[in-house]
């Protein structure tokens, strides 16, 4: 781990005061007799412009874009806790012994100016001042591996700390979207998370027909499962997957990301809704990401439905990189800096002609390749 670095950080501008008072003249002009108690003279320095930043101690991780925050002075006789739940302006703690806190986060974090659209997540190791029943978030420690995603220009980070993440799909209500599944794939790539797909409801469609879509990506090396919780194909195979381990789920609102958990662990009890007959779409069930243990051994995170996913910070120029079936084919090229779209002697465009190359792999590379400000899946 790196040095901890010290830096000045800007707090938003909507969580500070005035610095002067802009009705001076008006109440001079009410109440001229009270003219000798007011201030005459105004102090003009650049104190109000400091006083809207603070030191912060930043702990860099071996991923850059994941810091641990530690705002300084800092309190002495904090302990250690493991975010299970955020939701709004509190969170629930798990402290060493067990017992689950209600925490708030210290309000000078809460009101720094990030990029991150909440500084906190499930999975997050945090310090906590207080006591078993309520307490206050002092810090937070630097991520290992999260997945995160864009919104807005800001970084939304979804789960944080993770081994692995299963990215659900449903063979039909909702529809399968391979689109959204190469783009978890590359967040999951870019952070060093593995990956797991996971097809859903198939006892809804023929199996026959996802063949040629699981083998695609299974020739890639990943897990691909089939899975029916009717009839519990794939179950035990997901619950080997997933045994000791801190698991993600996510994936389209609808799939089954709730069930599934509920047949690996009936305890669990997870809230399910049918999907919408109106748009056939999933409702959002699971409102907040939740980090609980499985019974088998290991831990998951229950996440929100997406209907949006843009990888976080992903330079065009290394999207090639996240894709494995891609990435032996771009050192072939003959220009390094080869987009794979319109240059000559391109080797992955060769391997697309010669059927070496899924052809909708390579035009998902594209697309990402390509700039933009988001992904609707909706």
């Amino acid at each position: 781990m790196k040095k901890p670095r010290k830096e000045r950080v800007e707090l938003k501008k909507n969580r500070s005061s005035r610095r002067r008072q802009g009705d001076f003249t008006r109440r001079l002009s009410a109440h001229p007799e009270q003219a000798g108690d007011l201030v005459a003279s105004e102090r003009i320095s650049g104190k109000g412009d400091l006083t809207r930043k603070r030191t912060v101690l930043i702990q860099n991780s071996t991923n850059d874009s994941a810091d641990g925050l530690t705002v300084e002075p800092m309190s002495s006789g904090a302990w250690r806790g493991h975010v299970l739940e955020v939701f709004g302006l509190e969170s629930l703690v798990q402290s060493p012994d067990g017992s689950l806190v209600r925490c708030t986060l210290r309000q000078v974090l809460r009101k720094m100016l990030t990029r991150q659209r909440h500084v906190l997540a499930a999975g997050d190791w945090v310090r906590v001042l207080g006591n078993k029943s309520e307490g206050t978030i002092e810090s937070i420690e630097p991520r290992i591996r999260s997945l995160c995603r864009s919104s807005r220009g800001r970084r939304h980070v979804i789960v944080a700390n993770v081994d692995q993440v299963v990215l659900v799909a449903s063979a039909r209500e909702p529809t399968l979207k391979p689109g959204l599944l190469d783009r978890l794939l590359v967040a999951a790539e870019s952070n060093g998370i593995r990956p797991i797909l996971c097809i859903n409801k198939i006892d809804l469609v023929e199996p026959a027909s996802l063949i040629p879509l699981a083998g695609v990506y299974a020739r890639m090396g990943y897990p691909v499962i089939l899975c029916s919780i009717p009839s519990g194909q794939g179950l035990e195979r997901l619950r080997y997957e997933m045994k000791g381990c801190t698991t993600a789920m996510i994936g389209q609102s609808g799939v089954g990301k709730s069930s599934i958990l509920n047949a690996l662990d009936p305890t669990l009890r997870l809230p399910i809704a049918t999907v919408s007959r109106d748009n056939n779409k999933g409702r959002h069930t699971t409102t907040t990401a939740k980090l609980l243990p499985l019974s088998s051994g290991g831990w998951y995170i229950d996440t929100p439905g997406v209907r949006q996913f843009q990888p976080w910070e992903i330079v065009p120029a290394e999207v090639h990189s996240a894709f494995r079936d891609i990435r032996p084919l771009a050192n072939l090229c003959r220009f390094p800096n080869c987009t794979h779209s319109h240059e000559v002697d391109c080797a992955v465009k060769n391997a697309v002609a010669d059927g070496l190359l899924d052809t909708r792999r390579w035009e998902s590379c594209c697309h990402l390749s390509t700039p933009v400000t988001t992904y609707d899946v909706s």
